[in-house]
């Protein structure tokens, strides 16, 4: 075996031996840790379960985490698709509401409760993953580690969810299966991590003579 050989199996093995000491633990501590605000645009796909395609939908998505001191409370996020139709999800930290403009329709639920062992919620809160979370290792693509969470309430619409971050802790890629089978992909591009938000972007005032639903409580309309 010549010195070239010999270099490139050392250079394999390190490679190697350094994919696999950074855990999945690591890799969503470099997100939740490391990742304070994200300003990041989005293509979603979704599948249903024999694999075919049913909707592709794009737009914008806003994060900001709570402080390392505020783990308890919910993050703050703003969800816009943009095409092919318009829909926006605002959560506050503390309501979350979902607003559908040809339905000038308003729903608003507890943000903690609504959220509990979705996405949204692996995006967006700091602590308490573990706790709403099994973590496990998926491996890597490319540069990007894969974490997959399995919801451990018995209640989630989610059956697991696969997140892939990058060494700097960015969000690459995130893909969730429902309980029926169904899959959906999200690329996020043009990435931007703790930028800095307007407050203004996590707040949310219903428009004027939309209906809204109070999760299982009463409907109204904003004069």
């Amino acid at each position: 075996m010549n010195k070239v050989t010999v270099t490139f199996f050392a250079s394999t093995l390190l490679a190697i031996s350094t994919a696999h000491a950074d855990s999945a633990q690591d890799a969503l501590k470099r997100f939740v840790d490391g990742v304070q605000t994200l300003d990041t645009h989005f293509e979603q796909v979704q599948t249903d379960e024999a694999g075919k395609v049913t909707n592709r939908s794009s737009g914008h998505f806003l994060l900001s985490r709570p402080t390392a001191t505020s783990k308890g409370e919910a993050g703050k996020f703003r969800w816009t698709y943009e095409k092919p139709y318009q829909q926006v999800s605002v959560c506050d930290g503390s309501k979350l509401w979902s607003y559908d403009p040809d339905l000038n329709q308003v729903t608003v639920r507890e943000a903690k409760q609504a959220l509990v062992g979705t996405p949204a919620a692996l995006l967006s809160q700091r602590g308490g993953l573990s706790d709403a979370f099994t973590v496990q290792d998926a491996g890597v693509d490319g540069e990007a580690h894969l974490v997959k969470l399995v919801p451990k309430s018995k209640d989630s619409d989610f059956k697991s969810i696969e997140l892939a971050i990058d060494k700097n802790g960015a969000p690459q890629r995130m893909r969730f299966a429902d309980q029926i089978g169904s899959t959906s992909e999200i690329t996020f591009s043009e990435i931007k991590t703790n930028s800095k938000i307007d407050p203004a972007q996590f707040q949310f005032t219903p428009p004027k003579k939309a209906e809204i639903v109070h999760g299982d409580g009463p409907v109204t309309t904003v004069d």
